[in-house]
Parts: structure tokens; C-alpha cells; sequence
């Protein structure tokens, strides 16, 4: 693990917010992901809007660093792996294939999300799990959607969230964070081509903003 990493407990369970975007659940040794969006920029090419190429490899690249760096023996997928079956690109599917062919032992889930059910599943090759949410995995439910669930704490994406930091002489940026609250955790989107929300934190919710390689917990008020 890296001084970056931020390591809090939800539900008598120990995770830990890494600025890679992710979550890994330390006990199951589980990666969680939200909101990869592969094949998003495909799909805008394929509607001959110009948008620059290699996102899928860069994020390949990222997870596979993380995989490596965390130790994990299983990836959980919170929704939307897959934009659109526009973008359903052959050269993107043949990169993931050799990257799984090179981590062969790794578990993978996906919990569909909406655009997972548009885009439809991914390869069989890939060996991915597929299922629909909400997804039991206690203490958690595993969900794309953030709300809340009598069965468990969940753990969602769908959201994209971000956070304005406001800094002195009037100076504010915009970072991708978590948001942990006392039902739900919103993870942030993997993806490096799907932008930012903007959340409005509610009474008891922590905000985790990711500051370039590091996770901090922060105040959202000016």
C-alpha cells in the first residue's frame, strides 16, 4: 500500500480509498470499481464526434498497476464496465483479452449498471461474472445505483461524484471523491472520460477527495 491510500472501517469491515479511483475491501482482498465506461470514446467517434483514442489502454494499464500494488485476488465491478454497443470496438476487446490472459486467476464481478444493459455483457472469454443488483456480499450490497437497502450497507457508483475544494484568495477546484455515508458509499468513476457531478453532502456524510495521489478527507464549506 502507498502513503496515498486512505484506510477507514464501514461496517466493522477495514477498506481502504486509494486515489487510483478505487476501493479495496481488505479482507475479501477485492478491488471495487465504479464506472469504467470502456468503449466510451469509442462510441462518440463512432458518431464522428473527434475525441482522442487510447482511454481503455490507459485504464487497462491503471488497473493493472493497481492490481499489483494491492494484491487483490478479486475485481468487483459496481455498473457500467461498458458504455454503449457502439463502443464495443474490437481493438478494445482484444486488449482486455490479452490483459486477462496475462491475470488469469483473478476473480471478476460485474453488478450490471444502466448502461451495462444497453451495452450489453462482456465477452464470455473475459471471464467475468455477470449479475444484476442489488448483489449480496455481507456486510454490503453491491449496487450501481446508491440507495439505500434493509439488507445491507451499500456499496454503488452511477454518480461520477466530485467535490469543489476551495482554497484561499477565492481559488476552488473540482476533484473526484468518495462519498461514505451512513447507508451508502458512492465510489468514484474509474474512467478517465466521464466527468464529475457535483454532490451536496448530507448532515454525518464524509467527503474523500482524491488530490492527484492522494486521498484526503476534507470540508466542503467555503
Amino acid at each position: 500500500m502507498s502513503e496515498g491510500d486512505l484506510t477507514i472501517t464501514i461496517r466493522g469491515e477495514s477498506v481502504t480509498l486509494l486515489p487510483e479511483r478505487a476501493m479495496l475491501w481488505s479482507s475479501r482482498k477485492a478491488l471495487l470499481i465504479a464506472d469504467p465506461h470502456w468503449g466510451k470514446a469509442a462510441t462518440f467517434r463512432a458518431y464522428g464526434i473527434p475525441v482522442p483514442s487510447g482511454t481503455t489502454d490507459e485504464a487497462i494499464g491503471r488497473l493493472d498497476r493497481l492490481v499489483k500494488r494491492t494484491g487483490a485476488e478479486e475485481i468487483i465491478f459496481l455498473g457500467d464496465l461498458l458504455h454503449a454497443r457502439a463502443g464495443r470496438s474490437a481493438e478494445m476487446f482484444t486488449a482486455l483479452d490479452e490483459w486477462r490472459r496475462q491475470n488469469p486467476e483473478l476473480k471478476m464481478l460485474l453488478v450490471r449498471g444502466n448502461h451495462d444493459r444497453r451495452a450489453g455483457d462482456p465477452p464470455a472469454e473475459l471471464g467475468i461474472q455477470c449479475t444484476d443488483a442489488p448483489y449480496d456480499m455481507s456486510p454490503f450490497v453491491l449496487h450501481h445505483h446508491p440507495q439505500p437497502s434493509a439488507e445491507g450497507y451499500v456499496l454503488a457508483g452511477h454518480v461520477h461524484p466530485g467535490v469543489r475544494v476551495y482554497g484561499t484568495g477565492r481559488q476552488t477546484e473540482r476533484m473526484p471523491c468518495f462519498l461514505v455515508g451512513s447507508d451508502v458509499a458512492i465510489l468514484p468513476a474509474f474512467g478517465d472520460f466521464t466527468g464529475l457531478a457535483n454532490i451536496e453532502p448530507g448532515e454525518g456524510d464524509a467527503v474523500y477527495a482524491i488530490a492527484e495521489e492522494t486521498v484526503i478527507p476534507i470540508s466542503t464549506q467555503a
